[in-house]
């Protein structure tokens, strides 16, 4: 059977290529959705160096989040407090001051896999000091930085050049005189590091004189764990005191964690690539198994047991399986290219991290490949193992009602499937509180759902071929006569060759209609809510992006802004992130501890706020120690009005009272939390400006006013809302990225489809010529057809779109997901589906029109 296999591989190979090729796209998407994975891990895990190497003992002033590695301290402590106890021989001031950085072209440089960039200072003790220098010096005077090497490449930058800094409340221009790596790596755990003289970070910190937020202290002999024990009992309970090699782990964790998260979402996307794969790769060979029957047969009649005649497709897909596979690990570099650049668009770049070559990255697309293939070609061989001899004789078959009830079964069981994922949904809405973290769960769950339900209605499909090949037959008789009927014919005689084409194009339709929906809906809502909620006629917001969104602007912008003649009021929003203490988190059950629950709170100006925003509830004007929630986070933790509550921000545990309960239908302005500007510089007196909302003035105006600050822009009220929308759903290029490689994949498994459907039926066209049908009656039945495969294909397609869209409403329960198509969609999506299905059957219908005139 093998020698057999290898003799009809070789002798079809033209037949073979459209699967071939089909099999090589879909095995790229999964080789590139790998390689993406494996290169943002170890751009992740490439950065598990530490600041920390040097360092025994680290002093933290307060106390610091134990779920956060990277959150600075709350207190201060002061070196010299430190500084010459028993077992100390080293110490070194630390501080950590959250900045944006942008390069020579004005834009603000990425850290490396989604971190951040800090200003810290340079440690001159060569004892503690992590740094080496690649080029360039230490920085000595104000105004001066070495920077990390990863902030340089990115950047475009080098020794000498001018580095714009973002600091909380002010923009600097800083020198740069120095590159640095630590250990060996570009970047750290905690990101990119802006490396300044002690007294500069200090100011930028706003810390008193001799103290700091932690000191780094190196042991001068003996334990390192006695040494910490002693500063711990000597110190107080004033500082933290823990061992770097803690923290350092803590870190790695941390990253391990964060790969792990980044494999799974890659792994949610690239599932598209593996259903649409294995969807493409059976239907073609399903096709290929139909055009071959005769010869089948004829094995069959000549002794091949079912037995062989399986193990013979099962050999043919081995075979395609792996010249397909070293096709497509090939072209997954390039996809995984694409992947990279429409991450760093979103504001997650791992460009620091090269191509991977490891055999994981090798073998399991590969392994993927032929697995796809054998999988695909599963059914194919069971349906060509009953094949009959007698069938030898026939040049078509036309299915029984007798195998009707096994299909019927068969889908049932699929729709079973996609019950399972269904069902998971109502799982997650009664252990999850209202929050986004339930709604991506029970989207995930009920697009997997959907998924699985085009595969159930890709086997129902030829079921309603009859109806509609006799409606469009009807038609065609109308139109053609006797071209129509003769098409008619055909398309009922054959319904699996129909709907294996209708199938792709379902797909195809299903997911452009769907995404195109969902996006148009959710892009709707936002612009109809942001209106509704923005009172202010402009915004000053920045042009780039960084890895949190839109990046932050100086906090005195808003006093440039309400300077300008004509404004009559200007508020910045600033944003940070606090932990709920008290009340406890909810647990998700009795037996599992509660997830740490953070808050993003927005401060703004309390005089200025309503003539910006318009919030839902009644807000009153909050004083310092209050806090406004929204209901929904009031619900979900189970706070009331009037409650004391108790947060962690960067300044350590701050109590507040809940003053009132509003609501933000954009989910743009003030998502979960409001607070004022004074109890926001309790909270965090370095939180940035996102935006700064203007009433009254001119753009023109408000213009001149920010032209000599780089990086910033006034926007109108729309153009602002669909910015700040746009950084609300980043990710979705990625999205478009995955749906349109998987869309072409999809059509041109239905192009495949369509071309081996003629060349199967080779005879007929022949013996059509051959009684006298002319060219333009051939041409006419191949379009009937496809005009069919457009019908079938668009219906079940638009149909799985707005059920999918539908559900995800229904099982979310956000209004952003209600499905509000404009008029011209649907329209457009029959247009380019009946565009694209006429276009490819241009090739098939020439060709039958040939071989009509030549057989």
């Amino acid at each position: 059977m093998w020698l057999i296999a290898r003799r009809s591989f070789a002798e079809s190979w033209t037949r073979l290529a459209a699967t071939l090729l089909a099999a090589v796209f879909s095995i790229g998407l999964i080789a590139g959705a790998l390689q993406f994975t494996l290169r943002a891990q170890e751009a992740v895990s490439g950065s598990d160096a530490s600041e920390y190497s040097r360092a025994d003992v680290l002093v933290q002033g307060g106390s610091a989040d134990p779920d956060d590695p990277y959150s600075p301290p709350d207190g201060r402590v002061a070196a010299a407090a430190v500084a010459g106890r028993p077992g100390v021989a080293a110490v070194a001031g630390d501080a950590t001051v959250p900045v944006t950085a942008s390069g020579a072209d004005g834009k603000p440089i990425l850290p490396p896999a989604g971190a951040g960039t800090s200003l810290r200072p340079w440690t001159s003790d060569g004892r503690l000091n992590p740094y080496h220098l690649e080029s360039g010096r230490a920085p000595a005077a104000d105004g001066e930085v070495a920077v990390t090497r990863h902030v340089a490449r990115a950047g475009g930058l080098g020794v000498g050049d001018t580095l714009k800094v973002l600091l909380p409340r002010q923009s600097r221009d800083m020198r740069i005189v120095g590159v640095v790596t630590v250990q060996g790596h570009s970047a750290v755990a905690s990101g990119d590091l802006l490396l300044a003289p002690p007294g500069t970070v200090a100011q930028a910190a706003g810390l008193p004189a001799g103290t700091w937020q932690s000191v780094w202290v190196k042991a001068s002999g003996g334990s390192v764990p006695a040494l910490r024990a002693a500063l711990a009992r000597d110190l107080g309970k004033d500082v933290t005191v823990r061992t770097a090699a803690e923290v350092r782990r803590a870190q790695s964790a941390d990253l391990q964690g964060a790969g792990a998260s980044i494999g799974g979402a890659i792994g949610m996307l690239s599932s598209v690539a593996v259903f649409v794969g294995l969807f493409v790769v059976a239907n073609t060979f399903g096709t290929l198994v139909r055009q071959r029957t005769r010869r089948l047969a004829l094995l069959s009649a000549i002794g091949a047991t079912p037995r062989q005649i399986r193990r013979l497709i099962r050999f043919e897909a081995l075979a395609l399986g792996a010249v397909a596979s070293a096709g497509g690990v090939a072209l997954g570099y390039p996809v995984s290219a694409l992947l990279t650049h429409l991450f760093a668009n979103d504001g997650f770049d791992i460009s620091a991290a090269d191509a991977q070559y490891g055999w994981i990255a090798l073998a399991v697309p590969a392994a993927a490949g032929v697995l796809v293939t054998q999988l695909a070609a599963r059914r194919a061989a069971k349906r060509a193992a009953k094949i009959s001899p007698m069938q030898a004789l026939r040049d078509a078959s036309t299915e029984t009602a007798g195998r009707r009830w096994p299909r019927l079964l068969g889908a049932l069981a699929v729709f079973a499937c996609a019950w399972i994922f269904f069902g998971g949904v109502f799982g997650i809405r009664y252990e999850e509180p209202p929050g986004p973290e339930r709604t991506a769960g029970t989207s995930v769950m009920t697009l997997m759902g959907c998924m699985t339900t085009v595969a159930a209605l890709a086997v129902l499909a030829p079921f309603f071929v009859g109806p509609l090949g006799g409606l469009v037959g009807r038609v065609g008789m109308a139109v053609s006569g006797e071209a129509g009927r003769l098409a008619r014919a055909t398309i009922t005689r054959s319904p699996r060759r129909v709907s294996s084409a209708a199938s792709s194009l379902m797909l195809g339709v299903a997911l452009v209609a769907s995404t195109a929906l969902i996006v148009l809906s959710v892009g709707a809502r936002f612009n109809e809510a942001g209106r509704e909620v923005m009172r202010a006629d402009h915004a000053v917001t920045a042009t780039g992006m960084t890895s949190d969104g839109q990046a932050p602007l100086p906090r005195d912008a808003a006093r440039k802004a309400a300077a300008v003649p004509g404004v009559s009021a200007a508020a910045a929003l600033t944003m940070s992130e606090v932990k709920l203490v008290s009340p406890p988190p909810r647990r998700p059950s009795p037996e599992e501890a509660p997830e740490p629950f953070y808050l993003a709170v927005t401060g703004a100006d309390q005089n200025a706020l309503p003539s910006v925003l318009k919030l839902g509830g009644r807000l009153p004007r909050l004083g310092d120690g209050q806090i406004a929630l929204t209901s929904t986070v009031m619900k979900g933790q189970r706070i009331k009005k009037g409650q004391r509550i108790v947060v962690r921000g960067a300044r350590g545990r701050i109590a507040l009272t809940v003053a009132a309960a509003y609501h933000d239908p954009s989910h743009l302005f003030a998502d979960q939390a409001l607070v004022s500007d004074a109890t926001m510089d309790r909270l965090d007196p370095t939180a940035a400006a996102q935006v700064v909302l203007v009433r009254g003035g001119t753009e023109q105006a408000l213009s001149r006013a920010f032209a000599d600050a780089p990086g910033l822009k006034v926007v109108d009220r729309a153009g602002y809302v669909k910015a700040a929308a746009d950084a609300m759903t980043k990710g979705m290029s990625v999205i478009y990225g995955f749906i349109g490689m998987a869309l072409v994949l999809a059509l041109f498994g239905m192009a495949t489809t369509v071309s081996m459907s003629v060349a199967e039926r080779t005879r007929e066209f022949g013996l059509l010529g051959a009684v006298g049908a002319t060219t333009d009656q051939i041409r006419s039945i191949v379009r009937w057809e496809a005009a069919t495969v457009v019908l079938l294909g668009t219906l079940l397609g638009l149909g799985t779109a707005l059920a999918t869209a539908s559900l995800l409403h229904v099982a979310t329960g956000s209004s952003y997901l209600a499905p509000n198509a404009p008029w011209w969609l649907f329209p457009a999506v029959i247009t380019g589906a009946a565009a694209v299905t006429f276009a490819v059957s241009a090739l098939p219908a020439k060709r039958a029109v040939a071989i009509a005139s030549t057989r």
